[in-house]
């Protein structure tokens, strides 16, 4: 028999604060001994001053306005640095990027996205990834990442749609 679902929490909602992202970011990278270079930290800025996912090119865009030699592979480098730390995450589906709202502690989320206004709400529930990573090992699969995005039409867009 399979094990009871537990009732579902509601989300663990945030405020969007880009500041304070930025600087809890920057405190992880103190006390874990990480080099946050200046575009590093400017490529994070970007990303947390952004309302909605943002694309590698989108930044890079931006970085160009700015600087005027930015170039695909810098971009990305900073990038990799900034996920392969969990400073941010990545919607494979969307290839898109996002800042952590837990960027001092390692974790896998799933995300809400929103296929209407491409909103992302990040699900700070670990039950998702440890169902999902007990699962495939009582199967013999070791996992090795997790990518759970459920796409559909948020709260909001679903009010517009019927006129609330």
């Amino acid at each position: 028999m399979p094990p009871a679902v537990q009732p579902a929490q509601p989300p663990h909602l945030h405020r969007h604060d880009a500041g304070a992202f930025v600087a809890e970011v920057e405190q992880a990278c103190l006390a874990r001994g990480l080099r946050l270079t200046p575009l590093r930290l400017r490529v994070l800025e970007l990303v947390a001053a952004a309302a909605k996912p943002v694309k590698a090119y989108d930044l890079l865009d931006q970085l160009r306005d700015e600087h005027g030699s930015a170039a695909p592979p810098t971009v990305y480098r900073a990038l990799d640095f900034l996920l392969g730390h969990g400073f941010i995450h990545k919607l494979e589906s969307i290839n898109a990027f996002v800042g952590c709202h837990h960027p001092a502690e390692a974790h896998q989320v799933p995300f809400l996205i929103c296929d209407v206004c491409a909103s992302a709400v990040e699900l700070c529930d670990a039950r998702v990834a440890t169902l999902l990573g007990s699962q495939a090992r009582a199967r013999g699969f070791v996992p090795r990442a997790q990518t759970l995005e459920v796409h559909g039409t948020c709260a909001d867009c679903s009010r517009s749609r019927r006129g609330d």
